[in-house]
């Protein structure tokens, strides 16, 4: 008879749960799929006694997830414990000198450790799987080392936090502020106990970050990304982006240029008619630029028990097919550290900020923009008071080293209250 493939799973939560759920479910369905059967042997969490819905009376109880990783009777360590240290690293670390084969659904723990892990474990001769970690049930990384290994990638961009585009979509349907939105998603429990690892990009640039390790062959470089959460996105923002054609969304950015690997996690306006333009609510999108197939478009959950679920068992299914990929998609050893280049690529920028209302206030703003090389696309000013208005600029393609410029310049002219609102304009 074959061998059945064991499971030691850490992390009893939504997504443990979810797997156990998936493999008591459908038993004989994995079976058949990977010639072999899927078991569950022993789990670990924090408490035995939480009630989890669900009977997990024949898995062997592990206090310690290092002692589960290190058990002879699992072959795979399942880790959806979450954390970049303590436990989860400690654990993961264990498993891969145990011999064993590691399935992860942590995006921080292999944004900051994933080289190391990743060599580690290909001289031990193991394997880690990783697709939950990066846009819950969208199948993007096997995309990526898989399905469009024959491409140079040219281009990774998405929206990779379904909690930042609940929030901005719901304000532009609501007609609600930022903060009003913020509470109310949070009281829903969309955001993470931290919520700046949601609202402040962190969660999504981990994921970019791994993304862009497989896309072109470089070592995991967090703190490489330039990284803009959407506090700063107003009400207001959003109404004149949709005036423009536009929608605002918070977005992961990563390609290869001359001057080096540019990452960017930050707000940018898409146009409304693109895919990334009417992606609603908390799902996500990824689009893959390669020379082959030019541009694929991935849309999904990006969250939540079943497909992140979802995504870890086919990271199980892959091992139990005896499928040995390497961690990124090549050998660790063989991903060059790339140059960080900081937003390179000219594009358009929104900008938004209130003049004083004095005679030639947006004169001084036209020759500040131009004296940095900006040229004006088009200039809108909306209902004032007594004392300031509102304007909007867009900006032909420039540099972001020039906006930054132009910007500096703003407050020497005497009619800026206020930090002005940059946003860049992607196209899609």
């Amino acid at each position: 008879m074959t061998q059945p493939l064991r499971l030691g799973i850490a992390g009893l939560g939504t997504v443990g749960v979810g797997i156990v759920r998936i493999v008591q479910k459908h038993g004989a369905l994995l079976a058949t799929r990977a010639g072999r059967p899927i078991v569950i042997t022993a789990v670990s969490a924090r408490s035995k006694t939480k009630n989890r819905d669900v009977d997990l009376s024949d898995y062997a109880w592990v206090d310690d997830p290092v002692a589960l990783a290190k058990r002879d009777d699992i072959d795979v360590f399942v880790e959806v414990m979450g954390g970049s240290e303590g436990p989860a690293k400690d654990a993961t670390e264990a498993a891969i000198a145990s011999g064993k084969d590691v399935v992860t659904a942590n995006k921080a723990l292999l944004a900051l450790h994933g080289q190391a892990l990743a060599e580690a474990a290909e001289a031990a001769g193991q394997v880690i799987r990783f697709e939950a970690a990066v846009a819950g049930g969208i199948p993007v990384v096997k995309s990526l080392t898989e399905g469009l290994a024959g491409n140079e990638i040219s281009r990774v961009m998405g929206v990779m936090n379904g909690s930042c585009n609940y929030i901005l979509t719901r304000m532009e349907d609501a007609g609600l502020s930022y903060e009003a939105v913020f509470d109310e998603a949070n009281q829903l429990g969309y955001l993470e106990a931290d919520p700046e690892l949601d609202v402040g990009g962190i969660d999504a640039a981990h994921k970019l970050a791994l993304l862009s390790s497989i896309a072109f062959g470089t070592q995991v470089d967090f703190d490489a990304v330039e990284l803009e959460g959407i506090g700063a996105v107003t009400i207001e923002d959003i109404r004149q982006a949709a005036d423009m054609g536009y929608k605002i969304k918070l977005l992961g950015v990563a390609q290869l240029t001359g001057r080096g690997l540019e990452q960017r996690m930050s707000p940018c306006l898409v146009p409304e008619t693109s895919p990334l333009g009417q992606l609603q609510g908390g799902t996500n999108m990824v689009l893959l630029e390669g020379d082959a197939v030019s541009q694929i478009v991935l849309r999904g959950p990006g969250a939540g028990e079943g497909p992140t679920a979802s995504a870890v068992m086919g990271d199980v299914m892959d091992v139990a097919r005896g499928m040995r990929i390497s961690t990124f998609g090549q050998p660790a050893k063989s991903l060059r550290k790339a140059r960080a280049a900081r937003a390179a690529v000219p594009a358009p920028y929104y900008l938004r900020m209130q003049l004083l209302d004095k005679p030639g206030a947006l004169a001084k703003i036209a020759h500040a923009l131009g004296e940095a090389g900006i040229s004006i696309d088009r200039m809108r000013q909306y209902g004032h008071d007594d004392t300031a208005a509102p304007v909007l600029i867009v900006t032909h393609k420039t540099t972001r080293t020039a906006l930054d410029e132009a910007l500096a310049d703003f407050k020497s002219t005497g009619v800026v209250t206020g930090d002005p609102v940059a946003i860049r304009i992607e196209a899609v």
